[in-house]
């Protein structure tokens, strides 16, 4: 389909080792390109655009579309990490270079939302990996799924650090006269270097933050996510203080704080991280993290007072109007801060 004559030479079944259609199904080709060094594409033709989002979740919406597995952010964080072990791939290096694309999306998707069944319930994009992620600019996936959903009249959302979807915001802006529309931006480090560290496949803040001042001129409303919040490497006062001011400054009407959550698969590979770079820290993130996944109820709840004046002088602590979309979905997720909890420094 693209990239003629850049097919991985992978002998019979067209995928690398490990891979085949038992792990992959609807898997067309791998292929390579001199644009994207070290990663291969595995194109798959998929049965299915929709993913219905559990019944037991917390979230307030039921589904969710992934037009792409793994990514190119390549987050030492991301709690997507371990979905890539279903693939019997690894979730740290293969994860940010063996790519799954859906390269039939848009076309399933467009199907399934004409169905007569379908009862254009609110669809979240950016749930798993970023839909912005580079090789969007390859593919183009994007459009057809939001002219997909806006045309069926289903209301949706994004949230994403790509600043790819400046080149959407006319679509967007349209599909917006139709259905409720809601755009969210992940910002969580201003330092350039650690961000480069910690997402070294993401835009810098400063685009990011330009990318919500160009939402915010097209009219539409638009929200960040301070997410993660790292114990220790963005969780001091000044960091949070000036993080909010420059998201006040690009636009935003409203911003969400939440701390870092290691699942498993993030977990090995964000603390390995850590022990190459900050040794000094990881004491102190095996005692945060002791419970599991979560950082101590403790820790929220500081965090959680920490922000809230910071908001609050920002003008950033307002509800967002999300129509159900990523704000509220990123809350249910990863809160309560029990009210009551303190922190003690001594346990950190």
């Amino acid at each position: 389909m693209r990239w003629d004559g850049q097919k991985v030479d992978a002998g019979e079944g067209g995928a690398l080792p490990g891979l085949d259609l038992r792990t992959l199904p609807g898997l067309v080709r791998s292929v390579r390109t001199p644009d994207f060094a070290g990663v291969t594409f595995h194109e798959v033709l998929s049965r299915t655009a929709l993913n219905r989002v559990p019944d037991a979740s917390a979230v307030p919406f039921r589904w969710t579309v992934n037009p792409m597995r793994g990514c190119l952010h390549a987050c030492t964080y991301c709690f997507a990490r371990g979905t890539h072990r279903y693939l019997d791939l690894d979730a740290g290096k293969d994860f940010d270079t063996e790519i799954v694309v859906k390269t039939n999306v848009a076309e399933v998707l467009r199907a399934e939302v004409a169905r007569p069944s379908w009862r254009r319930e609110h669809v979240a994009l950016g749930t798993n990996t970023d839909p912005y992620q580079r090789a969007e600019g390859r593919y183009a996936l994007m459009p057809g799924i939001i002219e997909a959903l806006a045309g069926s009249g289903t209301p949706l959302s994004v949230l994403t650090k790509g600043t790819l979807l400046r080149r959407d915001l006319p679509l967007l802006v349209e599909a917006a006269r139709d259905v409720p529309v809601s755009l969210a931006v992940s910002v969580a480090v201003l330092d350039d270097e650690l961000q480069q560290q910690l997402e070294p496949g993401t835009p810098t803040a400063r685009a990011r933050l330009s990318l919500v001042r160009a939402i915010r001129d097209a009219g539409l409303p638009v929200h960040v996510m301070v997410a993660p919040v790292l114990p220790w490497l963005t969780d001091s006062t000044d960091h949070l203080d000036r993080l909010f001011a420059a998201v006040a400054d690009a636009g935003a009407q409203h911003a969400t704080v939440l701390p870092l959550h290691l699942r498993p698969g993030a977990r090995e590979w964000f603390l390995a991280w850590l022990a190459r770079e900050r040794p000094d820290l990881v004491d102190g993130y095996d005692r945060v993290y002791r419970g599991g996944s979560y950082a101590l109820a403790e820790y929220r709840a500081w965090l959680t007072a920490r922000v809230r004046p910071l908001l609050a002088r920002h003008g950033l602590d307002r509800a967002p109007d999300d129509a159900g979309g990523t704000g509220r979905w990123e809350a249910a997720r990863d809160v309560p801060h029990p009210a009551s909890a303190q922190l003690q420094p001594s346990l950190f």
